[in-house]
């Protein structure tokens, strides 16, 4: 029989981490994002986990740990990953609409608020050098402890100036992906250049192929077209 952990953390390796942020990462989970047939990448608790830690927000022994309460309350654990995928949207809706210029809805941003809270009454204040962060290293074991960063990432970015930098990739497939855009010149458009911006430029390539070759049929076209019109004139 297959290890559902294995099989979790497998899933969670196919999810590419380029958000920029913890937040817009977890709304990268649903690829692409605005395509007929999406793939969900959180499908079970174990994928939640498994996500978590692959991006820190878990350490090995926080997700075992996870993974067992999850067993035990199989119920729970499913009312928690119903929940991460809520908050998934309602973080793709609300950065959806400040990276086009929009406001977002305010409800979603009661929503992010409300998680927010939550996550930081869990949440203990840790001095690291000269500044102060929130840590949950010390918190219970708790099924929506994964959640929590994820809601500090989102209001954290939220109220930041790079709130300015997030892009809504408008890649082949419908995309979608978020992205914080850390170039100089705010030029990067795509979520990736060996993805989207690859497959982009290939697009591009062909058109401007098809149409010369489409041109160069006409030319022809209207060779042949003259030539007979001619033909016969002194």
């Amino acid at each position: 029989m297959a290890d559902p952990k294995s099989n979790a953390a497998s899933h969670s390796e196919a999810v590419d981490l380029r958000g920029g942020r913890l937040c817009l990462d977890l709304a990268n989970t649903m690829d692409p994002r605005l395509g007929d047939h999406p793939q969900d990448n959180l499908t079970s608790y174990g994928d939640l986990v498994a996500w978590g830690q692959r991006t820190g927000v878990l350490t090995t022994e926080h997700a075992d740990a996870l993974s067992d309460l999850a067993g035990r309350r199989p119920g729970e654990a499913a009312t928690v990953l119903a929940r991460a995928k809520d908050l998934r949207e309602t973080i793709y809706r609300v950065f959806s609409a400040t990276a086009a210029g929009r406001t977002p809805a305010a409800p979603d941003l009661v929503e992010l608020r409300t998680a927010y809270v939550t996550a930081v009454e869990r949440a203990d204040l840790r001095q690291g050098g000269d500044a102060f962060r929130w840590e949950w290293t010390n918190a219970p074991a708790a099924l929506d402890r994964p959640l929590w960063p994820v809601a500090y990432s989102a209001i954290d970015l939220l109220t930041s100036p790079d709130l300015a930098r997030v892009k809504e990739c408008p890649g082949v497939g419908d995309c979608g992906w978020l992205f914080i855009d850390a170039t100089k010149n705010r030029s990067r458009h795509w979520c990736s250049m060996d993805g989207c911006g690859s497959r982009a430029k290939m697009r591009r390539h062909y058109a401007r192929k098809r149409a010369a070759q489409s041109g160069s049929k006409t030319g022809t076209s209207r060779s042949s077209d003259f030539a007979i019109r001619t033909t016969g004139v002194p």
